[in-house]
């Protein structure tokens, strides 16, 4: 199927939180991509994508921070405005940054209501389970929607030990579902969860009545959501096991810019044709103009100099 120009992407009906319902009901698979501002909103937005996630990855991947955690709120509702004006069409949805909403509910409202409010976005997303529940609860009673994480959540990744799969024994696993239960019934409209075993993800899955939005946890998941710099090749450290590398952007612009780099210095760029020109008899005048006014010049720098040689004769 052919990718959707600008054109047609902008007349395209908004992604709601309806239509993702319906989506769901009729077992369609939701897409999902991270952006982080205007340019990778825009091509999210003509792609066709349902659900764009200004995601807190972009601490790593755009600011070259070693994990997610040293984002701001400020920070995040800068990037947020920058994705809302390319992704028109796709649901928004917002990583909540570490630090702004675990310490009491109150404060994880007063956050959500102003991405809502200041960052263009249709949604909150927030890591934790049974502990987050009534945050969800909180959030969603004033007529926010939320979207939960459970699995890895990299804002906890010091306590789990790093980036490491999750739910890999019967006990953790048991545990997840649970999490996953407690987000249901606090009112989350959909679920992230990430690098678990494809049994367990398909599992929870099965169980619930909202829909599991999978990153390395497999196939059967109602739908998938990947890191944009990841999936395009532009993020200089590692590709993570669960991304799959639909091209290497970082090849590719690298090799450009060095193209670049050796027009500038060998001049062949820029070339007549990125040259502005001008009309040849305006040339002349312009030159004509020139010669007047340095022929002026010179004149006034001869006539000052004889006065004061004259004034130091009289001297």
């Amino acid at each position: 199927m052919p990718v959707e120009n600008s054109n047609t992407a902008q007349r395209r009906s908004k992604v709601s939180i309806k239509s993702i319902q319906s989506m769901y009901k009729r077992k369609e698979a939701i897409s999902m991509m991270t952006a982080q501002d205007y340019p990778s909103g825009l091509v999210v937005d003509q792609s066709g994508i349902d659900v764009c996630l200004v995601g807190d990855s972009l601490a790593m991947v755009s600011l070259g921070f070693d994990s997610t955690n040293p984002l701001t709120v400020e920070d995040m509702l800068h990037h947020c405005r920058a994705v809302a004006r390319g992704a028109k069409a796709p649901f928004i949805v917002a990583d909540l940054p570490y630090g702004s909403y675990e310490a009491n509910p109150d404060d994880a409202v007063r956050v959500s209501l102003r991405f809502i409010k200041e960052g263009n976005c249709d949604a909150v997303k927030l890591e934790g389970g049974v502990e987050m529940a009534e945050t969800i609860r909180r959030i969603t009673r004033v007529g926010i929607p939320v979207l939960a994480h459970i699995g890895l959540t990299p804002q906890r990744q010091s306590a789990l030990g790093g980036f490491r799969v999750q739910a890999k024994t019967a006990k953790q696993a048991s545990a997840l579902l649970t999490d996953a239960f407690a987000v249901q019934e606090a009112g989350a409209f959909g679920v992230v969860v990430e690098a678990i075993p494809a049994e367990i993800a398909g599992y929870i899955t099965e169980q619930l009545k909202i829909p599991t939005i999978g990153i390395g946890a497999g196939v059967h998941c109602s739908g998938q959501v990947l890191v944009q710099n990841d999936a395009l090749g532009l993020f200089d450290r590692f590709v993570p096991k669960f991304t799959k590398q639909y091209c290497n952007l970082n090849e590719i612009i690298t090799s450009a810019l060095r193209e670049y780099h050796e027009d500038v210095k060998t001049r062949r760029f820029p070339a007549p044709q990125n040259t502005y020109p001008i009309d040849a008899a305006q040339l002349e005048k312009f030159y004509a103009l020139e010669r007047e006014r340095t022929g002026v010049h010179h004149n006034q720098q001869e006539h000052d100099e004889e006065n004061r040689t004259a004034h130091a004769a009289m001297l």
